[in-house]
């Protein structure tokens, strides 16, 4: 027979009723430690997101250029080299852990598209993405 979440919370605050002040505390002080981590996953998908509609802004740009254009490439954050534009409608999509793909225009930015739909959908509460931690015997969900 399944629990419902009313039977769930009613049976958790009778387990924790039954514990100590210290191991009230420790529940308290690992509960803290995963609301943080939560947090800072948060925002680093908040990041990755802000990164991505940068990258999305800078293909649309990039394909208003005309060919041989004199341009900074960057290197890193940086660090940005003088180049030429050679083709505007071929570019290198960084795929992660230093993984390039060569995508044309479009394609790149069908990519940074789907990469922020999928972040977003991650990080907007409501979305039906739900996370369970299971810690010994408590069973919390975020939403």
């Amino acid at each position: 027979m399944e629990k419902g979440p009313t039977t769930m919370s009613m049976s958790v605050r009778a387990e924790m009723e039954k514990l100590s002040v210290e191991q009230l505390k420790a529940v308290k002080e690992q509960t803290d430690l995963e609301v943080n981590l939560l947090n800072d996953s948060l925002n680093n998908i908040r990041s990755a997101t802000t990164r991505l509609e940068l990258a999305s802004s800078a293909l649309h740009d990039l394909s208003l250029r005309p060919s041989g254009k004199k341009m900074l490439v960057p290197l890193t954050a940086s660090l940005y080299v003088p180049g030429t534009l050679q083709d505007p409608d071929q570019v290198l999509v960084d795929v992660g852990t230093g993984y390039f793909i060569e995508k044309n225009m479009p394609q790149a930015k069908d990519y940074c598209d789907r990469k922020i739909n999928l972040l977003k959908q991650i990080a907007e509460p409501g979305t039906g993405n739900t996370v369970i931690i299971v810690k010994g015997s408590f069973i919390r969900t975020v939403s």
